[in-house]
């Protein structure tokens, strides 16, 4: 089975923090521009109390949908395809592909001093109150590492975690928000999608996700796998029609719609869309439902977030 959540702050903020977290977005996109070019009528009436309280109950369901999907499939190892934000690596040594196969990976409370209040109230979907050690599935992952250098990719492995680094957000939204009280052993495979100039293009992506699937029935272990996209969709500025194209692509198992995505539409926070590729490529073969799709728009140069939560099965 497979699952694919956003994990953005927005997923996890009640609607009066969403106008606060929309003004963040003034210093991280080209916010003046927006706000010529889009239809800020249009985008006015999602910005509505009401529109907001409706969309934020939508999302809640569909986290607990698959949160309830998860505990129903009862897998033994959770394969989580993340990107790593200068979290458990730095900006300035960051792998394209990493597996981590220690026996475990922690989780460190976010220190909080000079963080936006919006981002703030958030965090408890990302990082734990207190220092949380999770079970790394450390057998298949090296498994994992194994068959993807004889396959052509050269991933990068850790079995230590660095001093001081956590295991980052995409990898603990799942924990926090979708495993419950049940940790399922997991094996963190993360993404640079984010920091110039290593970012695997999106051919790369589907590329991987379908040796990744190989990697994994290779395995001559009888267990029960998941396997959980993190991230995205389209951010800081909401673009549905990126948002519908991936998702009917998935949909459609069109592997070429999917590689063809342009690289300047995946970047920034949409290039976590890239999470949601390898999992398309490795979940293929499987049904592919939408369960939500949100586009959260939160200021009027719509910028947001485009939340969307899916299954495989």
């Amino acid at each position: 089975m497979g699952l694919g959540t956003s994990h953005g702050s927005q997923v996890s903020l009640t609607p009066d923090w969403w106008g606060k977290h929309g003004e963040l977005d003034r210093k991280r996109t080209r916010y003046d521009e927006l706000l010529r070019e889009r239809d800020t009528a249009r985008i006015e009436a999602e910005l509505a109390p009401e529109v907001w309280q409706r969309k934020y109950e939508a999302v809640q369901a569909a986290v607990g949908t698959l949160s309830k999907t998860l505990a129903a499939a009862h897998p033994d190892v959770l394969v989580i395809v993340g990107d790593d934000q200068n979290e458990l690596f730095r900006e300035s040594n960051t792998p394209a592909v990493a597996v981590y196969w220690g026996d475990h990976v922690d989780d460190l409370p976010r220190d909080l001093t000079g963080v936006p209040a919006s981002r703030a109230a958030a965090m408890w979907a990302k990082h734990a109150k207190a220092r949380e050690r999770y079970p790394v599935a450390a057998p298949l992952g090296r498994h994992v590492v194994e068959h993807m250098m004889l396959a052509g990719f050269d991933v990068a492995q850790l079995s230590e975690q660095p001093e001081g680094r956590s295991i980052g957000h995409a990898f603990t939204f799942v924990r926090l928000r979708l495993m419950g009280e049940r940790i399922i052993p997991v094996v963190p495979i993360m993404l640079n999608t984010y920091f110039p100039p290593n970012q695997p293009t999106a051919r790369r992506c589907h590329a991987l996700g379908r040796e990744l699937r190989r990697a994994i029935e290779s395995w001559p272990e009888g267990l029960r796998v998941g396997l959980v996209a993190s991230g995205g969709l389209s951010h800081f500025v909401v673009d549905e029609e990126l948002d519908r194209m991936v998702l009917d692509g998935i949909a459609g198992r069109d592997g070429e719609r999917l590689s063809g995505i342009p690289e300047a539409k995946l970047q920034s926070g949409s290039s976590e869309i890239k999470n949601w590729i390898v999992a398309a490529g490795a979940l293929g073969g499987l049904a592919f439902e939408v369960v939500e799709y949100v586009p959260g728009y939160r200021s009027r140069g719509g910028t947001g977030c485009g939340m969307a939560f899916a299954r495989w099965s």
